[in-house]
């Protein structure tokens, strides 16, 4: 097969929200350039690190003669074993990913042209937490804060090309402030940010450490219509214990009062969680309050991930489940999501819901719901559906 030639730059994302939005700004930086690929890469799972190098082989079969460059996590995490592959002509260090110097194109780079129908904003990035199973420090380093006239910047730059729906996303998005003056709360970012664009309708928060979310967002999410009803939590597990072996900072019991807090509120209010299967030591009964705790908060936005030792962490070292028993742990979970998800997707059926439309026939709802749009409903734009069937967890 003959390979195609790129005419300018792509970018190959990977990962999370947070990557999402750093590839549009790489994109940006980088323009026309041309003849280039860049693989922003994942490294939280060893399957991420998988889907990474299976990007770079699939990128250089398709474009043989163009510079393909790594960035992203995996870069950091497995830099030898990443810069190593003949595939690759070299590797863009993860601080430096979105400086124009890094990647020797001129400082005043085109402004970010976004790819998708919502705006991904990284308020903050890094982390200084250590939890056992992590390898998103050794990625990304201590956490750090845009400012706010930098987030206002941000957001302003996204409205002005037509974004309807602005999500604030980092790796540990509920730290923002930390480390500016005052130490801020996101509460505080979240109202500003509301206050000064009374055009934008739609605020989504992407995952969020329940622990750390302080009062004055609470407030906002249980007050406020255009704050998006869905509430993402990086949970990771139901059973005290284990949350203490991953060195989390909350129960279960403060991720229910949380939940239970919110939803008296705003009982419109749908639940997503991260949560992890067959973490080391986690027995049958752990695991059983691993989908208890599914079934509690009712959460219909279940993101599982089979537990996968990291490199260089502290749960590498513990005894580990066997992967058969942690693969069907991590099925059990997902069916668990399942169960509780499709009797909410039907209670949806012939309610009107707000619909962000994308370029492919569908759009989200508030809550996060997917819903089949009329034929001709133009991307970005919100319209009312009222859905009157459901056909594989797709409203229509």
């Amino acid at each position: 097969m003959v390979g195609l030639r790129v005419s300018g730059a792509e970018v190959v994302s990977l990962g999370c929200r947070l990557n999402i939005a750093e590839s549009e700004r790489i994109r940006a930086i980088l323009g026309d350039a041309s003849e280039t690929i860049v693989v922003n890469s994942c490294a939280v799972t060893s399957e991420a690190v998988r889907q990474t190098r299976q990007a770079i082989r699939k990128a250089r079969k398709q474009y043989p003669d163009a510079r393909l460059l790594v960035t992203g996590c995996a870069a950091e995490v497995e830099r030898e074993q990443i810069a190593a592959m003949p595939e690759v002509d070299g590797l863009i260090a993860n601080e430096a990913k979105l400086d124009p110097r890094a990647w020797n194109v001129p400082v005043d780079a085109a402004p970010v042209v976004p790819q998708h129908t919502r705006a991904f904003i990284a308020v903050q990035n890094g982390c200084d937490h250590s939890c056992t199973f992590c390898v998103i420090p050794q990625g990304r380093g201590t956490s750090r804060s845009l400012t706010v006239s930098q987030v206002l910047a941000e957001v302003e730059q996204h409205l002005e090309i037509g974004a309807r729906e602005v999500i604030l996303t980092g790796v540990d998005v509920t730290s923002w402030g930390e480390d500016l003056p005052g130490k801020p709360g996101l509460g505080t970012l979240v109202a500003t940010v509301l206050d000064a664009f009374p055009e934008l309708q739609r605020l989504r928060m992407s995952s969020l450490d329940g622990v750390e979310i302080d009062d004055a967002f609470i407030e906002l999410i249980c007050t406020e219509p255009r704050i998006m009803p869905h509430l993402h939590l990086s949970l990771q597990h139901g059973n005290d214990l284990i949350l203490k072996r991953m060195k989390r900072r909350h129960d279960r019991g403060d991720a229910v009062r949380l939940v239970s807090r919110i939803r008296e509120a705003r009982p419109e209010v749908a639940i997503g969680a991260d949560l992890i299967a067959g973490f080391p030591t986690e027995t049958e009964e752990q695991h059983q309050a691993n989908l208890s705790i599914i079934r509690e908060l009712h959460i219909v936005h279940g993101h599982i991930f089979p537990y996968s030792p990291r490199p260089g962490t502290p749960a590498a070292r513990m005894p580990q489940v066997a992967k058969p028993v942690i693969k069907q742990r991590a099925a059990e979970l997902r069916r668990a999501v399942s169960e509780v998800r499709r009797p909410w997707l039907e209670g949806l059926v012939g309610t009107p819901l707000s619909v962000l439309a994308e370029s492919d026939g569908c759009g989200y709802s508030q809550q996060f719901a997917r819903v089949a749009l009329p034929e001709g409903t133009a991307p970005r734009t919100i319209v009312s559906v009222t859905p009157t069937t459901l056909e594989e967890g797709l409203l229509s």
